[in-house]
């Protein structure tokens, strides 16, 4: 048998070993995890009787092969009414409760609803060329939009920052009311400061053009639209990490094993092969030995932790200057919101229907709100009476916001929410913090030297990069499975070609946005 090790038990690290495993028994799996938790970034944490999803996931992919993964694991749920969503319901699982039963691992199907909240009014999102959107935008301000737009399209922009690729696309009035500041505050940087690779990879086929391409397409009957305008979306019933805790489930029946609470500090190389790594298991040092090492963790850290052989300076130098943002979740409880549901879609308690509200404003900090009801109701311990709200903050590791302490986040969070009109401080009942570390990789700095290191890591024959952080890619959750499943084909045919492993999210027609 040959020895694997996977660090990071994420959707990748995960994928990975299982994919590996149901092989035979022809190899033995061990996955490091540094957290204590199941699903890196795809976690789900319980609180307060409630459950919280770590930077929202909708389960949709253009893969087959991950739609079929996904519901081979979790079966879909044949899509309820509203009123009936909650009928014959459990309450749901305690923080430290038992797992769910068998008939609720299912997938529900969720309406995706998603807006932009500007100048307290909402607009689609992504944009779209609604009546409603333009009534709010006004008669002016759309005739600017217009004309803007036409003239982006006469004067195209060579691409080289966001700034030019979200111009050539919208015109330079929508993105200044829709992206400028929204991606200021999400990366820390103008987008005129970002690589345009960042679109090429997140927003691929979203432009004024594909929504207009959408709406005769739905005329028409066609199916194919882009995937930012997906109208429905899979989610577990109980969070994402309910399907991430089946799959670990899962490795541990076939024999694999999964270490939390282990960091891996080295990687010893030599001759071209890693031939051992050192972790750090509750304050203990161990070397594991293996035949082949999988990476999920983030490629500054793989690299400077490469030791042995002289890694390369200016490889060393570009993984070093890699950036991250990271971010501040609080999951706030509360017993109403001040928003109205002037829309058509049914919900329970008649809150608003989005899944996620972007927040445009440039005067508050606050970055996205998730209402946790909209996802499922089974991650909500009254949701016909209480709704639990996910506020993402986007910031740096250490910096002034990152170091409030949770009772003076929980306040910074509240007087936003009162002095945006969505929430009373005083109807705000529990709240909860989370801080996630390089959940973000970025693209500016040294990103535009990334093939360096990439080259490099290619010609180290038993050491495979996956998933977000192990490619610095801003990939989402499928992307990063389809990573580990390119990984697990090159190691199964004994291939020295990765390629694939890196060209996943490259192609010009595939993509997903958040």
């Amino acid at each position: 048998m040959k020895k694997v090790v996977i660090i990071g038990a994420g959707p990748a690290g995960l994928t990975a070993a299982y994919e590996l495993l149901k092989i035979g028994e022809k190899y033995d799996v061990v996955v490091l995890e540094e957290s204590q938790a199941i699903g890196g970034i795809s976690r789900t944490v319980r609180t307060g009787g409630n459950r919280m999803d770590i930077g929202g996931h909708r389960f949709f992919s253009k893969s087959d092969e991950v739609m079929q993964w996904w519901q081979n694991r979790m079966p879909l749920q044949a899509k309820p009414s509203f009123d009936d969503e909650l009928l014959g319901r459990d309450k749901p699982l305690s923080d430290s409760g038992p797992d769910p039963k068998l008939e609720d691992r299912v997938m529900l199907i969720r309406d995706r609803v998603s807006r932009i909240y500007y100048k307290n009014k909402f607009f689609d999102y992504p944009v779209t060329l609604k009546p409603s959107t333009l009534i709010n935008m006004g008669f002016v301000t759309t005739i600017r939009a217009g004309f803007s737009y036409l003239a982006a399209v006469i004067n195209k922009r060579e691409e080289h920052s966001l700034e030019d690729f979200y111009i050539n696309r919208f015109g330079k009035v929508l993105y200044s009311m829709f992206f400028e500041d929204y991606t200021e505050k999400l990366w820390g940087r103008h987008p005129s400061e970002i690589s345009a690779d960042w679109g090429s990879q997140r927003v691929k086929g979203l432009s004024i053009k594909a929504l207009l391409k959408n709406i005769f397409q739905k005329l028409k009957g066609t199916k194919e639209i882009e995937t930012s305008l997906i109208e429905q979306f899979w989610y577990p019933k109980y969070g994402p990490g309910q399907l991430w805790e089946e799959v670990a489930r899962d490795i541990e029946f076939l024999g694999g094993k999964i270490v939390k609470g282990c960091k891996v500090e080295s990687l010893h190389k030599t001759g071209g092969k890693i031939d051992y790594l050192v972790c750090n298991i509750g304050g203990k040092h161990a070397r594991l030995d293996a035949d082949i090492f999988i990476s999920s963790m983030p490629l500054s850290e793989l690299i400077s932790g490469i030791k042995g052989e002289e890694v390369p300076r200016d490889v060393l130098a570009t993984a070093k200057g890699l950036p991250y943002r990271d971010f501040v979740t609080v999951g706030v409880l509360v017993n109403k919101l001040n928003l109205k549901n002037k829309t058509k879609i049914k919900t329970l308690g008649n809150i608003v229907p989005d899944c996620w509200i972007y927040v445009q404003d440039k005067g508050v900090k606050l970055g996205r709100i998730q209402i946790f009801n909209n996802w499922s109701p089974y991650m909500v311990s009254d949701p016909e009476n209480k709704v639990w709200l996910g506020l993402e903050y986007f910031c740096k590791e250490g910096d002034s916001f990152w170091n409030l302490d949770d009772q003076q986040l929980t306040n910074f969070v509240a007087d936003e929410l009162e002095a945006m009109g969505i929430v009373s401080k005083n109807d705000v009942l529990y709240s909860h913090c989370e801080r996630v570390k390089k959940a973000y990789p970025a693209y500016f700095d040294t990103y535009c030297y990334i093939d360096l290191v990439i080259d490099y890591l290619n010609k180290i024959d038993n050491l495979y990069c996956i998933g977000r952080n192990g490619q610095h890619r801003y990939n989402n959750m499928d992307h990063s499975m389809l990573t580990a499943m390119r990984a697990v084909e090159v190691i199964k045919n004994d291939s020295n070609d990765k390629s694939c492993i890196w060209n996943v999210n490259v192609e010009k027609e595939y993509h997903e946005e958040k």
